[in-house]
C-alpha cells in the first residue's frame, strides 16, 4: 500500500510575475521630464522640416540682407544706420513666424490627424503638451536669434548692450501673445483654412502691422491702429530696447492684454479633435 502522502501531487510552484527580478515598476516619468521630451520633439520637428526652416530662418535673413544692402526702399531711420534700424524689426518678424504661423499650421494638422487627441490622453496630459509646444517655440527662437544676430553683426549691427536683456523680455511677451493666437486659430478652424489664414495674417502684419518699420511711418489711421496690434507692440518694443535700451510700457501693456484675451479664448474654444 502506498503512502497517500507520497502519491499526492506536490503543490505547484508559484509562477513569478512577469518582470520579477527587474525591480519595482518605474512608473511614469516625472512631469518635468515628460515636458522636456515633448519640448525636444517640437523643436526638432520644426528645425528638421525644410519648409519650416526656410520660413523661420532663411527668409528673415534674406529680408535683413536685402533691406540693408538695397537702396530701392527709402527708410527714415531717425539718424540710425539701416542695419541698426532694421535688425530689431526683422527679429520681431522671426518671432512671429515661429510662434504664430508655424505653430498654428503644425498644431492644426496635428489636430486633424488625431495626434493632439492621442497625446492629451497620455501621462503628458493637455497641460504638458501645451507647455512642450511653448518651450519648443522658445528653443527655435533661440536658434533664430543666434543666426539672425550673427548675420546682422556681420552687416555692422551694434545693438545697445543695456537693451539686450529687455529685448529678451520683449521676445518672451511676444511669444506668449502670438502662441496664444496660434492655439486659438489652430483649435477652431479646419487645417486647410489655418494654412491660408496664418500665412495671410503674417503677410498683412509684416507689411502693415508696424513690425519691420515703426507704426509712425505707416500711412493714415494705420499709424494709430498698428500700435494696438501685437505685431506693432512687439516691433516697437524690439526697436526701443535694442536702439535706445528702453522697454516701452505701452508695448508691455498691449502684449499682456493680447496674451490674456487670446489665451482666454483659446482655453474656451480650443477643440482637441
Amino acid at each position: 500500500m502506498t503512502d497517500p502522502r507520497r502519491t499526492a501531487p506536490a503543490p505547484a510552484a508559484p509562477v513569478p510575475p512577469v518582470g520579477a527580478g527587474r525591480g519595482p515598476h518605474a512608473g511614469a516619468a516625472p512631469t518635468w521630464r515628460r515636458v522636456l521630451a515633448q519640448t525636444s520633439f517640437e523643436a526638432r520637428a520644426i528645425l528638421r522640416n525644410g519648409e519650416q526652416l526656410l520660413v523661420t530662418v532663411v527668409v528673415p535673413v534674406l529680408v535683413l540682407v536685402g533691406l540693408t544692402r538695397g537702396t530701392s526702399v527709402e527708410l527714415d531711420t531717425g539718424g540710425a544706420s539701416r542695419i541698426d534700424f532694421l535688425a530689431p524689426g526683422v527679429l520681431a518678424l522671426a518671432v512671429m513666424t515661429t510662434s504664430f504661423t508655424s505653430q498654428a499650421i503644425a498644431s492644426s494638422f496635428d489636430r486633424r490627424n488625431g495626434v493632439l487627441r492621442l497625446l492629451s490622453t497620455t501621462p503628458l496630459g493637455r497641460g504638458g503638451l501645451l507647455a512642450g509646444k511653448v518651450l519648443g517655440v522658445l528653443v527655435v527662437e533661440l536658434v533664430q536669434v543666434l543666426v539672425i544676430g550673427v548675420a546682422a553683426v556681420a552687416l555692422g549691427w551694434r545693438p545697445d548692450p543695456a537693451g539686450v536683456p529687455l529685448a529678451v523680455v520683449a521676445v518672451v511677451l511676444g511669444t506668449a501673445a502670438f502662441t496664444s493666437l496660434a492655439m486659438l486659430v489652430a483649435g477652431t478652424l479646419r487645417a486647410e483654412a489655418v494654412l491660408a489664414v496664418a500665412n495671410l495674417a503674417l503677410l498683412v502684419l509684416a507689411v502693415a502691422g508696424g513690425v519691420v518699420v515703426p507704426a509712425s511711418s505707416l500711412p493714415g489711421p494705420l499709424a494709430h491702429v498698428a500700435l494696438l496690434l501685437p505685431s506693432g507692440a512687439l516691433g516697437e518694443a524690439m526697436r526701443e530696447t535694442l536702439l535706445h535700451g528702453v522697454l516701452p510700457p505701452w508695448s508691455v501693456v498691449v502684449l499682456l492684454g493680447w496674451t490674456a484675451a487670446l489665451g482666454w479664448g483659446a482655453g474656451r474654444l480650443f477643440r482637441w479633435h
